[in-house]
């Protein structure tokens, strides 16, 4: 794939990834083929800043961990109010990561087809 490409993939989706990932999504689409180039563009990528959002206002509704895709967590702390509360204020720290994580499973997901 050509170098410029990447880099305005890289430039202009950094924010949906954690910065230690950005060297090796480099690395895995310049090897990659033209025509996966596409499913990586089509991907629809969450927002790490909208899922806090929804995280600090229905946090313990566990709709943050649905959003991201993790459903036995979401299930788990909608049945527990947020773990009574703790398992929500700990997710108002980790959720962005977490998101970032997803994205980022996402996108090599998309490179393996």
């Amino acid at each position: 794939m050509e170098s410029q490409k990447v880099d305005m993939f890289l430039m202009s989706q950094n924010k949906f990834f954690e910065s230690y990932h950005l060297m090796e999504i480099k690395e895995m689409l310049l090897k990659a083929d033209d025509s996966k180039f596409t499913n990586v563009q089509v991907q629809q990528y969450k927002d790490p800043t909208t899922v806090l959002i929804v995280s600090l206002l229905a946090g313990p509704l566990g709709i943050d961990r649905f959003m991201i895709g993790d459903t036995g967590l979401g299930i788990g702390k909608l049945l527990t109010c947020g773990g009574f509360g703790i398992w929500a204020i700990i997710d108002y720290f980790l959720i962005m990561g977490a998101t970032k994580n997803k994205n980022f499973e996402k996108l090599v997901t998309s490179l393996s087809y």
